[in-house]
């Protein structure tokens, strides 16, 4: 896109709203199962309706974990309990449909193609697929822009919703971004877009005005605001009715929201309620943490990655990398630097990212990546000073 001008929107939704409900009960379900089992195979997936949860899945593990109990905890944490916000931790039933993990699965996984008749036991991968991972050198945490305001907006939202600042405010809720580039750089904003739930007392204008003041402005850089900047904030004029007692959740359907809001391509594999062995969750993770680190290394200034697996085989059948033009090496120069720089094998992604330490409740809402309130292991700049040596930059 260098030199055209475009307009790229991205989003970002709150922690209550009903696929981020159940992202996060999925992901407590997860480190729940690795804190007492660090080699606990969890796939597991909720859904959520007016009333009622539903967990579901295979998990093989040695921890003992009460899933309901924790479901109504994460619940109750978001803010769902007592009758005004329409969704009660206390009072919504919680179904569990949990199984075992596949045995035909579990031995593609306990021992990986390659060393299977050898009787070796590296990991192969949980499933097939495509990951992809990216970075921009457009904001601190080398995210894109749009993404990285919608995320701030939904963020904000919260905080002044659990600290009484704004009273009215319930969990559930929305934010758009939309910036306008120019020349591949981020010119100015275009239009910002809050939705987010309220109780009955507060009146349009005042929530309107409240979203503008305390909300949207100490969060937009005043210098991407001009007189043209449109804001749309609860179009529809009322919002009262939300979280899963407005519309039905589901894990991993918040896909876009949780990586690049939509910048970069995605294999389409969601993250929470998998263990690391699923490719889905470490092989994306290894894919921004490679891509986060060429250009912190000043090897290009866009990068995406894409790494595709077999399942029950450890190395990648294929590396791409895409540095858009922006690259001092050529994209084919860029993969041989990666495989040479980084072991892909899902057993070493594991190890090098500490996957089996991470808490990933943490993560299930406001984005895996670009996270700096979080000190995690796949957005650490570590590996640049490596990369610049292997380059020769």
């Amino acid at each position: 896109m260098a030199g055209e001008k475009i307009i790229f929107t991205s989003e970002s939704v709150t922690e209550g709203h009903p696929d981020k409900l159940c992202d996060q009960i999925a992901d407590a379900i997860l480190d729940a199962h690795l804190r007492q089992d660090p080699t606990a195979r969890v796939a597991c997936e909720v859904c959520a309706t007016t009333g009622m949860v539903l967990i579901m899945g295979e998990i093989s593990s040695k921890a003992t974990v009460d899933h309901a109990a924790l479901a109504r905890e994460v619940i109750e944490k978001i803010g769902y309990c007592g009758g005004a916000s329409g969704f009660d931790a206390a009072r919504c039933a919680v179904l569990v449909a949990l199984d075992r993990q596949s045995p035909d699965i579990a031995q593609g996984v306990d021992s990986a193609m390659e060393t299977r008749a050898l009787g070796g036991h590296d990991t192969g991968a949980g499933d097939q697929g495509m990951m992809f991972g990216y970075a921009a050198d457009e904001t601190p945490e080398l995210m894109p822009l749009p993404i990285a305001l919608s995320h701030r907006l939904t963020r904000r939202l919260a905080q002044l919703r659990k600290s009484g600042e704004l009273p009215f405010l319930r969990p559930d809720g929305k934010a758009q971004v939309s910036v306008e580039y120019d020349g591949g750089k981020p010119a100015r904003i275009e239009a910002i877009v809050v939705s987010t739930q309220h109780g009955e007392e507060v009146s349009q204008e005042e929530l309107q005005s409240a979203i503008l003041e305390r909300v949207i402005r100490p969060v937009i850089p005043s210098g991407l605001l001009d007189e043209a900047t449109r804001y749309f904030i609860n179009p529809t004029g009322r919002f009262v009715v939300g979280g899963p007692e407005g519309d039905s959740g589901l894990t991993g359907r918040k896909l876009i929201v949780d990586t690049y809001g939509g910048f970069a391509r995605h294999g389409g594999g969601s993250f929470s309620g998998k263990d690391p062995t699923k490719v889905d969750r470490s092989g994306s993770y290894m894919a921004r943490y490679i891509a986060k680190n060429i250009v912190a290394a000043g090897l290009a200034k866009r990068c995406e990655l894409q790494i595709a697996y077999a399942i029950g085989v450890a190395q990648p059948v294929s590396v791409l990398a895409e540095s858009f033009g922006t690259g001092l090496l050529s994209d084919e120069q860029l993969v041989e630097l990666v495989r040479k720089a980084f072991d892909l094998r899902p057993a070493a992604i594991i190890e090098r990212l500490k996957l089996r330490a991470t808490r990933y409740l943490p993560v299930a809402a406001y984005g895996h990546f670009g996270r700096d309130d979080l000190d995690l292991p796949w957005e650490r700049t570590d590996a640049a000073p490596e990369l610049r040596r292997l380059a020769g930059a």
